[in-house]
């Protein structure tokens, strides 16, 4: 079932890196995890590194659209896919400047 399932385990932001002055940590979206798994992904691998404090992306930055246009293909959905708005106005479904992980996928 695993081959034809695409699993995503995610959140929308990270943590910082450091304790606030109330004990706990705040959004910080520079850098967060993604876990994949199925659905024609390459397991076994880590894809990018934040650097050794965890504030910033320091090998193979990815954006939110990069995930995006990675999940679409892994669905066999072009990320270059335009669907027209009701007044006939093309609209891309990730932006130009996306790009597929390529090494995510198997």
């Amino acid at each position: 079932m695993l081959q034809d399932t695409l699993v995503l385990v995610m959140g929308e932001f990270g943590r910082t890196p450091k304790v606030n002055a109330n004990g706990g940590r705040d959004h910080w979206p520079r850098v967060f995890s993604l876990a994949m798994a199925g659905g024609g992904v390459a397991g076994g691998q880590v894809y990018g590194n934040s650097n050794a404090l965890g504030e910033f992306p320091h090998d193979n930055p990815v954006t939110p659209a990069d995930i995006t246009a990675t999940v679409f293909t892994l669905l066999g959905i072009d990320p270059a896919h335009e669907l027209q708005t009701s007044d006939g106005r093309p609209v891309r479904i990730t932006p130009d400047t996306a790009r597929v992980i390529k090494p995510l996928l198997g």
